[in-house]
């Protein structure tokens, strides 16, 4: 884990940037383009990129998807995002293409600016990726970058309330939330998990098309509370930077008798299969 020192004054209130854009599908170095002028515009702590960033997305095939593939240990994309981090100071969280061996993951990577830290494998396949993907299998892991516990996720995984309270049970301030939107519920969804689970997301979507799908933008972040700090347009190029307050992340009170943990009730959460009568 990396603990560099924030941007700010204020060691709880680091900066957020969103970092919204359309990839060129199969094309890295177009992307690392296209990236590095968006990049220009960022004065944040932590950036979120979008899902599949390095490579664009609707793939004929997994052969198309594995050409423009690689791994975390050996990838000029990777060797961007960390000289970028070191000029500015910052982490970076971006959609890649991994590969490992003859496998695909469609991945999260947390990068610094001393290189790769960690990554997060999108766990819920959307449609057609079964076709090119294996499901994740690295769990739910959470990193300590300057002071901000972090998590991540990628796109459908949205749609599972169990992963989002699981990060928030383990702790984290802050859900990066790499995205490829095609869908119009998530931005509206993330919300209600955000509220729900006491912690701030910041969802980055695309924009733009690809073969036959159309992105839908408005990248989100979004509070403890429910609301909707940052909003990104439908069609274009987006960089929003906003300060997050951490001590809202950890404040976990509902009201004065009633916290998030402890008024769970964990042991009447069983599936029951049948139910007995009377």
């Amino acid at each position: 884990m990396e603990n560099l020192k924030l941007s700010g004054v204020d060691t709880q209130m680091p900066v957020v940037a969103l970092v919204q854009f359309a990839p060129l599908l199969g094309n890295i170095e177009a992307n690392i383009s296209r990236i590095g002028l968006l990049l220009n515009k960022v004065k944040a702590d932590v950036v979120v990129l979008p899902e599949l960033a390095s490579s664009g997305y609707a793939f004929s095939d997994r052969n198309e998807a594995f050409q423009c593939a690689e791994t975390v240990y050996d990838s000029v994309y990777i060797r961007f995002l960390t000289s970028r981090a070191a000029d500015g100071n910052y982490f970076i969280v971006s959609g890649f293409n991994e590969r490992d061996g003859d496998r695909l993951f469609n991945t999260a990577i947390l990068v610094g600016p001393s290189g790769f830290i960690g990554k997060y494998r999108k766990m819920h396949l959307f449609w057609n990726e079964a076709d090119l993907f294996e499901p994740g299998d690295t769990g739910l892991p959470v990193f300590e970058i300057a002071g901000i516990k972090l998590g991540m996720l990628v796109c459908f995984d949205w749609m599972f309330p169990e992963v989002w309270r699981i990060l928030a049970l383990k702790g984290v301030d802050l859900v990066a939330h790499p995205s490829n939107l095609v869908l119009p519920f998530c931005q509206q969804a993330v919300a209600v998990h955000a509220l729900c689970n006491r912690f701030y997301v910041a969802t980055a979507n695309r924009i733009g098309s690809e073969r036959d799908l159309h992105f839908t933008g408005g990248s989100v972040l979004v509070s403890p509370l429910g609301e909707t700090l940052v909003k990104g347009p439908l069609e274009d190029p987006f960089v929003g930077n906003q300060a997050i307050d951490l001590t809202f992340s950890r404040n976990k009170n509902i009201t004065p008798r009633n916290t998030l943990k402890e008024s769970r009730r964990p042991e009447c959460y069983t599936f029951l299969t049948s139910e007995k009568k009377n």
